[in-house]
């Protein structure tokens, strides 16, 4: 291990520096032969790097973890968590270090993080490694996201160690670095708390306010306005989430973050047919985390973050319990202030201005294209054309049938009723809010195929057409047609572990 002197890298920690007790320092494994394969250099630029002094030596020195910046002090973040609804006390960063932070162009802090460098403490037996296609994998999923303007963590380089990594095959081993607003997880929260050290649990609630949340310093009880803070981000992340139809796939505590971003890309992936009961996780036997349980299965997840901060809450337990069930109780509420205007934004009407029908519209259109297979993205793109007066893409997106031609007549008509008559500008409303391209499942199976046979054009073609999610243009049909049947029959993610 060696240190970058000159390396333009703020070594900031405040992690580090106010939160000891949460983290092992620690260095990553030397990369024996590392070669950069991506760099998001719009976001290198955005954090203050120079995106060539990224692609020399020293900078893949850096990103491989064969080097750090001066000053810095990389450490294995401490977590503990429910997965699938078991609790773990003790996870933490298994294959990953976090390099320190910086100050974006925009003033935001963000977090520099590897993964993949390496077994640490908390690795349970596994290698600490990882492969170059699930990294990849997250930077694909990563952008979309961006694109989408979902709140994201996002993939600013892999790199290629040289060194094989042992799965069900052998398999090129590959470092991601990560940018995050932080790594704060409920995780986080339930691992301090199970110290039983409240200056401890103190410290963390005091940073993540700091943090993410100042606002809550100002209310009269500032762990129930984190609280509080945390249900509202959390709350219009899933609502954003089911409007484009995503599943996480792998929704533990460990991966719910305190500032509401969306991490931890393993098991996720994209509706096509539009189905509540969508699983794509390998290990998701019971459907836990299915798209439909996405809302249910948060505010569980945000239940446990409240169990942690009780004692900051109120000395009278019964008297923080019923403070923390008033802030939980009004998930539902806060989500359906975020979803209930998407929906009705995607359908042509204004988001802002709820009418007595809205909602019954709605869901009668999902009901029917879960009863008739339909793809989710295509099918509310295709309504833009509706609006317009050519509902034939829109039809075609459900069986040819009579039954299905009924429903849609009677849908359409109801709909038809309701949108008004300034067709045009409805029509470009909905095209801001209905995205064409979606990283789906079988593009980005097909795109990371080609890697491994060292072809990283459909790769590098998939980002360029998820970054401008919702312009539809000429030469990229491909990339908006649902997957073939067959495919999704079959199609499974996994943890990438």
């Amino acid at each position: 291990m060696t240190t970058v002197a000159s390396w333009p890298f703020a070594p900031e920690s405040t992690f580090v520096d106010q939160l000891d007790g949460l983290y092992v320092p620690w260095n990553a494994d030397a990369a024996p032969d590392p070669t950069l394969i991506f760099l998001n250099a719009p976001l290198a630029e955005e954090l203050g790097f120079d995106a060539a002094d990224l692609r020399s030596d020293a900078g893949v020195a850096m990103l491989s973890g064969n080097a750090v910046p001066d000053g810095t002090t990389p450490v294995a973040q401490a977590y503990a968590g429910h997965q699938f609804g078991g609790y773990s006390p003790r996870l933490g960063d298994g294959r990953a270090l976090l390099l320190g932070e910086v100050v974006d162009a925009h003033g935001r802090r963000r977090d520099l993080h590897m993964k993949g460098s390496g077994r640490t403490p908390f690795s349970r037996g596994g290698d600490g490694k990882a492969a170059v296609g699930p990294m990849l994998r997250e930077v694909i999923i990563g952008e979309a996201m961006y694109g989408l303007g979902i709140p994201t963590t996002r993939a600013l380089a892999v790199v290629a160690t040289g060194e094989p990594v042992a799965r069900d095959e052998i398999l090129p081993g590959a470092i991601l670095t990560r940018v995050a607003a932080s790594h704060l997880r409920v995780g986080t929260f339930q691992f301090a708390a199970a110290t039983g050290d409240r200056g401890l649990l103190q410290r963390l609630l005091d940073h993540a306010i700091a943090r993410h949340h100042p606002e809550a310093a100002e209310a009269a009880n500032p762990a129930l306005g984190l609280l509080d803070a945390v249900v509202g981000v959390q709350a219009s992340l899933i609502a954003q989430w089911m409007l484009v139809g995503f599943v996480h796939g792998v929704m533990n505590t460990d991966n719910t973050t305190i500032s509401g971003e969306t991490i931890d890309y393993g098991p996720c992936a994209f509706i096509d047919a539009y189905d509540p009961d969508a699983v794509f996780s390998s290990i998701d036997h019971g459907g836990r985390y299915a798209y439909g349980n996405q809302p249910a299965i948060m505010m569980w997840n945000l239940a446990r973050l409240a169990e942690t901060l009780l004692p900051l809450i109120d000395e009278d337990s019964e008297a923080a319990v019923a403070a923390a069930t008033e802030v939980l109780n009004s998930f539902p509420e806060r989500l359906a202030a975020v979803h209930e205007p998407g929906m009705r934004a995607k359908l042509g009407l204004d988001p802002a201005a709820e009418e007595p029908g809205d909602a019954e519209l709605a869901a009668d259109l999902l009901a029917l294209m879960h009863r008739h297979r339909v793809d989710h993205t295509s099918a509310f793109r295709a309504l833009s054309d509706a609006a317009r007066g050519q509902d034939g893409r829109f039809r075609q997106s459900f069986a040819a049938d009579s039954e299905a031609a009924l429903d849609i007549d009677a849908w359409l008509s109801r709909w038809v009723a309701r949108i008004g008559d300034d067709r045009t500008a409805v029509a470009a409303a909905m095209d801001a809010v209905n995205p064409v391209y979606i990283a789906r499942n079988h593009l980005v199976e097909e795109a990371l195929a080609a890697v491994y046979q060292n072809d990283l054009g459909p790769f590098e073609q998939l980002l360029e057409v998820l970054a401008a999610p919702y312009a539809e243009r000429a030469g990229l049909e491909r990339y908006a047609e649902p997957a073939p049947s067959e495919f999704g029959e079959t199609f499974q993610t996994f943890c990438g572990t």
